[in-house]
């Protein structure tokens, strides 16, 4: 058996077309970022804005597979909901609303 509380749990999260992905842990502290060189044309801002974005998907992610390690070792739902875990449903949902809100790209044709 493993202790739930001291494990390191983290996600991966990424953008649509996969040039930005970050691994994040529970608490929202970014572990690995890869960038594509195609991100480099944006501005500074608008790179870390995703990059933010990401690491917090990611750290939501994390947190909902903190609540299923806790939730097998038999802490009680209404507790974890008091701690704030989401359910990976709701990370999930939320992940699909972020998506349908996200602008898809104009082209699919890369630039020669």
């Amino acid at each position: 058996m493993t202790d739930s509380t001291t494990t390191v749990v983290s996600a991966i999260s990424g953008t649509r077309s996969g040039s930005v992905t970050v691994r994040a842990t529970e608490h929202g502290l970014p572990i690995a970022i890869a960038i594509d060189e195609r991100e480099l044309r944006y501005s500074g801002s608008a790179l870390a804005a995703t990059i933010l974005q990401q690491c917090t998907r990611a750290s939501a992610g994390a947190r909902a597979q903190r609540r299923t390690l806790l939730a097998d070792d038999g802490v009680p739902a209404e507790v974890l909901d008091r701690l704030g875990l989401p359910t990976l449903a709701r990370v999930a949902a939320d992940a699909n609303d972020d998506l349908a809100e996200d602008v898809a790209p104009t082209s699919w044709l890369k630039q020669v």
